[in-house]
């Protein structure tokens, strides 16, 4: 998406023309959306900055962009090289306290550039221009104040400002990324926030009144930013009152890093049959990777909740795309069938797109329904044997893919060999953690049976049933945030299925 000039925009007047205009010269992908009184607010703002400018230049503005994957708006926005100006534009008389709000938000999100941040706000009922100051004050502007500052900050950037907003500037993992967690150097999608919300909203009814305390989970499809949400709710609560988190991965030594930083949040890593004890009360209990608990250590923290009056929030993965046979873990169907438990289901993928979200679903269930379309971002190749694979491997760690690979796999011995050509983790360990490109191997065992779903049947070293490897497969190709590589050995039959599932 490129800039506009506003003035141009506007000298037509019909809202469906201006949209068309609009994607012409913005090349945006989909046509926006404008309301008549939107046509007549930055027809004015244009008017004003045109009358009182010294050449046409301050005319050029994002209109309407849009932050990816967080669905952030802003009505005007321009970007220099030491600076970006937001303008947000108001039909009716706003409270100033609306529009302080919306400003500082605005200029939070912004923040992601690394860039000094203007904020203004164009109220057309009573013609007024006001001023986010640097201490978070509303305060009157004028014209020649906001015209003098865009002519100074030079020509507007014209390239495409998604390239701007990559998601690495305000996406993480707490567990990944800790110092920018404590930092709060990152963003919530509108469905977090809105979660959030209500989460927060039950919390205060149950601790202000006499009911029990509530618990409520959300769950969600790999990259929709659960354990992101979870953290943040627990830093959120965490100001007035001491909270938990009972963690149930595998990243203890990532929890030790957050529990020695953030004093007021106790981190618990606990094992799945294991007893959870602890030598102090709290407010609110946290419950991390909810999908692993048993109805042994459920039974526990319900305890715990009754015993300390605490409301319980927990984030817990679904693993409908996988075939049953193949699931490790029954927490969520324990967890859901809790008296009055109250579930949220995130959509909107932060980490993952879109195109690699469905394409994993569909490569582990292509028969889960119909879902044509196209998967740049994905690259199959095929090995006839251990030593082609180890050539292919060697040609994906110069394109700076990680290997992610099945502790449980019968050549799991071999990965010292691989680490010499290619970042290496384990499934297991690579849980809530990101990675720009991934590569997975998908060696013999694996098949597709009768009802669509992909399944494992190889056996390890003693002659034991594997299980959990189609699961493993599901979540460490998750982890990618850009682009995905799948090496098939020895099987083309399979490759022949999986291409079919690129292809389809």
């Amino acid at each position: 998406m490129k800039p506009v000039n506003i003035y141009a925009l506007t000298r037509i007047t019909r809202p469906d023309d201006i949209m068309r205009l609009e994607r012409q010269m913005s090349g945006r992908e989909s046509f926006m959306k404008v309301k008549p009184w939107e046509v007549d607010d930055l027809k004015l703002f244009a008017e004003k900055l045109l009358g009182m400018a010294k050449g046409p230049s301050v005319l050029f503005f994002y209109y309407s962009f849009v932050m990816p994957r967080l669905g952030k708006e802003f009505d005007l926005l321009r970007v220099g090289r030491t600076c970006v100006i937001n303008v947000e534009l108001k039909s009716r008389a706003v409270p100033y306290e609306t529009v302080k709000k919306q400003l500082l938000q605005n200029r939070h999100y912004l923040s992601a550039l690394g860039l000094n941040v203007y904020s203004y706000t164009f109220l057309r009922e009573s013609d007024q221009l006001v001023r986010l100051s640097n201490s978070g004050r509303l305060i009157e502007s004028d014209w020649e104040e906001l015209i003098g500052l865009i002519e100074g900050q030079g020509k507007c950037f014209d390239g495409d400002i998604e390239l701007l907003f990559r998601e690495d500037r305000y996406l993480i993992s707490p567990l990944t990324d800790p110092g920018r967690f404590l930092r709060k150097e990152y963003f919530l999608t509108w469905q977090q926030t809105d979660i959030k919300k209500k989460m927060l909203e039950r919390i205060r009814q149950a601790l202000e009144g006499d009911g029990s305390p509530p618990i409520q989970g959300f769950t969600g499809y790999p990259g929709t930013g659960k354990t992101l949400l979870l953290y943040d709710l627990a830093m959120e609560l965490s100001k007035k009152d001491r909270v938990c988190v009972f963690h149930f991965g595998s990243h203890e030594k990532e929890l030790e890093e957050l529990d020695d930083r953030l004093k007021r949040v106790d981190y618990y890593y606990c094992e799945g049959n294991g007893d959870i004890s602890t030598e102090m009360d709290y407010k609110v209990i946290f419950v991390d990777e909810g999908h692993r608990l048993t109805e042994g250590s459920l039974g526990q923290i319900t305890g715990l909740s009754e015993k300390w009056n605490a409301p319980v929030i927990i984030s817990y993965d679904r693993e409908d795309d996988i075939h049953p046979s193949e699931r490790e873990y029954e927490g969520a169907d324990i967890i859901e069938a809790i008296p009055g438990y109250t579930g949220y289901f995130l959509t909107n993928r932060i980490r993952l797109n879109s195109e690699l979200s469905t394409f994993i679903r569909r490569l582990v269930h292509p028969g889960g329904g119909n879902h044509k379309r196209e998967y740049p971002s994905v690259t199959l190749m095929y090995s006839q044997n251990e030593e082609e694979t180890y050539q292919l491997f060697c040609l994906l760690g110069y394109e700076e893919f990680f290997y992610i690979y099945d502790e449980e796999a019968p050549d799991s011995s071999q990965i010292g060999r691989y680490e010499e050509l290619i970042p290496c983790i384990g499934a297991m360990e690579a849980t809530c953690k990101e990675y720009d490109r991934v590569v997975m191997r998908i060696d013999q065992g694996f098949y597709y049976d009768d009802s669509g779903y992909m399944r494992y049947n190889g056996r390890d070293k003693a002659g034991r049933l594997l299980s959990g490897r189609v699961r493993k497969l599901f979540h460490g190709l998750s982890r990618a945030k850009e682009k995905i590589a799948l090496v098939v050995e020895s099987d083309p039959e399979l490759f022949e299925a999986v291409l079919s599932v690129l292809q389809a």
